[in-house]
């Protein structure tokens, strides 16, 4: 990590990539990893390879490896899509407004490579009521027995 690194509250290093660091990540992506992560696309519903993954372990972003959600806030919500209550931390995933098909959504973005995830809503489960939507393609599961991704190579660890 560089002087200038922005810390998340457990201390992830959440500073946007470079350019060439972006090209590099985005270089290795499917197409339909791109169309979701950065054209804002969702993968249809029940198709996911990680809807039924419940090994424990945590929910990294595919493109930059930030660690998103953990395995304990995971839940069956019955709408086709991973589901979790709560992010890994509050400050690794971003609501931002989506106005787009005619109705009002909070999408949810990596905070630090600010790649599309999905959506979030105020339907889930205690102890948050909140239901964070996510695409699987978004995501890179990382079984806890496994080191965490670490693409941008900043040596990142929980503080």
């Amino acid at each position: 990590m560089t002087d200038a690194a922005i810390l998340s509250t457990v201390g992830f290093d959440l500073t946007p990539p470079t350019e060439p660091e972006r090209e590099r990540l985005e270089a290795d992506l499917t197409a339909e990893e791109a169309r979701v992560l950065l054209h804002h696309g969702t993968e249809a519903p029940f198709c996911g390879g990680l809807l039924g993954e419940k090994s424990p372990g945590v929910y990294c972003c595919r493109l930059c490896g930030l660690p998103l959600f953990k395995h304990e806030t995971k839940f069956e919500s019955g709408t086709g899509w991973p589901s979790f209550y709560a992010p890994f931390a509050e400050d690794h995933v971003v609501g931002v407004r989506d106005d787009s098909y005619g109705m009002v959504r909070i999408e949810t973005r990596c905070a630090r490579c600010d790649s599309h995830q999905g959506h979030v809503f105020p339907d889930g489960p205690a102890p948050t009521r909140l239901r964070y939507c996510i695409n699987s393609v978004s995501l890179q599961f990382v079984k806890a027995s496994d080191p965490l991704p670490d693409p941008l190579h900043r040596g990142d660890r929980i503080g």
